[in-house]
């Protein structure tokens, strides 16, 4: 079978598909997560069906979604081999669009070092010179300042706002919509 492979890396960040060696790694990332420190941060999770049957199903969903063309789920890692949080990119149009749009979540106990900035750094030169996307978006939730400054720091533009956007949490919400033309983007 193919396997999915791109990796990438920005500072002492590296961005790759998970593999079912990472599970170790993998799971200590999450279940050293702190409390939640914010309402976008899910904080410490219940990791009780995480077995490592359980994770080798992930990581082969997540090849199945990539050799689609469908979704690209990345680990971020740092040069100790530590997992500090993952990055998603979902196929939203291909054809005249190349339109893609982006998540990001870095482990609570890792904020505030440049990991995320680092990752999607990383991410967009992957999107661009190998998964041939122009558009990226990324869709941020009302109040979250630090997601928003991170998309204007990298380059994105800020579009405005899209109303009952998405269900999450029993109601429909709004968010806040960034993009970013990558042949626009300042090689870096």
């Amino acid at each position: 079978m193919t396997r999915f492979d791109l990796s990438a890396q920005s500072g002492e960040i590296t961005i790759r598909p998970l593999s079912a060696a990472d599970y170790e790694v993998w799971f200590t990332g999450f279940e050293n997560r702190g409390p939640s420190q914010n309402p976008y941060d899910d904080g410490k999770m219940d990791m009780s069906i995480c077995s490592p049957e359980w994770f080798e199903g992930l990581v082969a969903k997540h090849q199945e979604f990539a050799l689609a063309d469908k979704q690209y789920i990345f680990g971020v890692f740092n040069e100790s081999g530590e997992h500090l949080g993952m990055l998603d990119v979902v196929t939203l149009e291909r054809g005249s669009f190349q339109w893609c749009e982006i998540g990001y979540l870095i482990h609570n106990q890792f904020w505030r070092r440049g990991y995320a900035y680092h990752a999607l750094q990383a991410l967009l030169k992957l999107l661009d010179t190998e998964l041939n996307f122009h558009r990226v978006e990324a869709h941020v939730s009302d109040g979250n300042e630090p997601s928003m400054g991170l998309l204007k720091k990298l380059g994105f533009t800020y579009e405005g706002v899209r109303k009952n956007f998405i269900y999450e949490g029993d109601a429909w919400v709004d968010k806040h919509i960034y993009s970013l033309n990558l042949n626009e983007r300042e090689p870096n």
